[in-house]
């Protein structure tokens, strides 16, 4: 069964860096289409507070990543 997807999945930043080959799909497939409440940018889009695109979902910084 499929799981279902975050709902910022559309447009979040991890999306296009995963698709684009930057980031490893492992970040997607356990956040995005995983358990998308522990991710710390879902946490924080819900809650309206800012974070940057490079913002790994678990709350660290890649600085490679723009």
């Amino acid at each position: 069964m499929k799981q279902k997807e975050c709902i910022w999945y559309c447009c979040c930043p991890i999306k296009y860096f995963t698709e684009d080959g930057k980031l490893d799909k492992k970040w997607s497939e356990e956040y995005c289409h995983g358990n998308w409440k522990k991710c710390i940018r879902y946490q924080k889009e819900e809650n309206g507070i800012y974070h940057p695109d490079n913002m790994l979902p678990n709350g660290e910084i890649d600085e490679n990543l723009s």
